[in-house]
């Protein structure tokens, strides 16, 4: 039996939730996409019976965000497994390592049951990880050993439960994945807690400060004013060097929001025609953020991992072994461009260089690449005007558009999170770059079922019955 065959038994472990046996209306499926996001609320609010305190080092907040955890509760491993189980296994078989043909319905099975699988088992090592790093308690060998398992215990089951709502989503019970919207709602918790937040905080950057002031923007103005301590310079700009939401964090904000939107509705149009239809032309429009947010959330998925594995092995690496790789591998505010040169930078050029490389590889793995879309334009019946109808031909034309498309899009997404992040953007410039894509998504999702709905025929047409 290979490792595929095995992890796809493991998967089995699981219970699975069977496929609706009508494809629900789009009420019912909001309906059940708010139940998940509901669920998934419940889960990040319900600490874990057993522990002292959440965790001696706060999580960075792009971790928090990209993966979806609530440090201290049912949710703290958050999407994390599932994310990375679903990365190792489509560079695998992206690399070949893997034969698997993800357009035949029983390798795709296979594939979904093995992530199920290898999900489960980054669930238990990073629920490990977290039990046996001793974060949770202050003296952790004088806690008892059947705390710790009940922990361990906690924090897989939650794991296990988000894994079902994320299916439960996928099957067809909700819109979109279980991912996307955990995400979504991450995000959107992050940004209104940096604008309304009236909770005194310890600074995210400086942990062991004993400096605490009130974190949302808001009422942090409102309670210096009527205290007439009002520092403008310091809540325009200066807050930030702590980690607090500042005014200019806020203002980049709503720019990049605009700035995303704008992106992800462009088009390139590349032109085409028919052998059947001669004299009439159209295009075909290529999205100018082709990979859309895929690099830098890969990109994310992997710095988050490793600054959390490093957390988790503080004990055998060190603390400050620990520490260093958490504060190179955490992007950086502005203020660190003039004190901490040297970390930004090897940040920034870590961060672009892996999301060029992730746009590149995904492209590849996703069936975008000049081969695949030459293929489909000759499956089609379409040919490029000019040029004869051979795959390999219109491949090395495509490849003018595609490569340099991927290379241009990744740079742009990098460059928007890079400068979200250094200007500290609410939800993080990570968040708010996840965050438009999934809402352009459910957008698109939302018009295609309201046109099902509006134009019953279509459903015979489409298969959709």
């Amino acid at each position: 039996m290979g490792i595929l065959d095995f992890l796809a038994k493991l998967g089995l472990a699981i219970p699975s939730t069977p496929r609706p046996r009508r494809k629900q209306t789009l009420g019912r499926r909001l309906l059940y996409t708010f139940f998940v996001a509901a669920i998934f609320v419940v889960l990040g609010s319900v600490p874990i019976y057993g522990i002292e305190h959440a965790g001696r080092l706060p999580l960075s907040p792009v971790v928090s965000v990209v993966l979806a955890m609530r440090q201290g509760t049912l949710a703290q491993l958050g999407i994390g497994p599932i994310v990375t189980a679903g990365l190792v296994l489509q560079i695998l078989v992206g690399a070949k390592f893997l034969k698997l043909d993800l357009t035949n319905p029983e390798d795709r099975k296979k594939f979904t049951l093995a992530s199920k699988g290898l999900a489960i088992i980054f669930a238990g090592v990073e629920a490990a990880g977290f039990v046996l790093s001793g974060m949770y308690w202050t003296n952790p060998a004088l806690v008892p050993l059947w705390i710790k398992a009940l922990v361990f215990a906690q924090l897989v089951w939650g794991s296990i439960l988000i894994i079902m709502l994320d299916e439960a989503v996928q099957k067809g019970w909700g819109l979109g994945s279980g991912v996307s919207l955990f995400i979504l709602l991450g995000v959107a918790q992050t940004f209104f807690n940096d604008l309304f937040s009236f909770m005194k905080a310890v600074p995210p950057y400086l942990p062991y400060t004993s400096h605490r002031e009130v974190f949302g923007l808001i009422p942090y103005i409102v309670y210096s004013a009527i205290n007439g301590t009002i520092n403008w310079w310091y809540v325009f700009a200066e807050r930030m060097a702590y980690g607090y939401p500042s005014i200019l964090g806020f203002i980049v904000t709503i720019v990049i929001i605009v700035i995303l939107t704008y992106l992800t509705v462009s088009r390139i149009q590349v032109p085409i025609t028919s052998p059947r239809l001669r004299g009439i032309r159209t295009r075909i429009p290529l999205q100018l953020l082709y990979v859309t947010n895929i690099p830098v959330l890969l990109t994310s998925i992997l710095l988050s991992d490793i600054m959390l594995f490093a957390t988790l092995a503080q004990g055998a690496i060190g603390y400050q072994t620990a520490l260093m790789i958490r504060r190179f591998l955490s992007p950086p505010v502005v203020f660190a461009f003039i004190y901490e040169p040297i970390r930004a930078l090897v940040y920034t050029a870590l961060f672009l260089g892996l999301s060029i490389l992730f746009g590149l590889i995904w492209i590849e793995i996703a069936g975008l690449n000049p081969e695949a879309q030459a293929e489909n334009l000759v499956k089609s019946g379409l040919e490029i005007p000019g040029m004869r109808r051979n795959p390999k031909i219109l491949a090395n034309y495509l490849a003018r558009y595609i490569y340099p498309l991927t290379v241009f899009s990744s740079i742009v997404v990098a460059v928007i999170a890079l400068v979200g992040n250094v200007l500290g953007t609410y939800g993080t410039g990570t968040g708010l770059l996840l965050a438009i894509g999934i809402l352009y998504n459910y957008y698109q999702l939302m018009i295609y079922e309201r046109t099902l709905q509006m134009y019953p025929a279509l459903k015979r047409f489409l298969g959709e019955e």
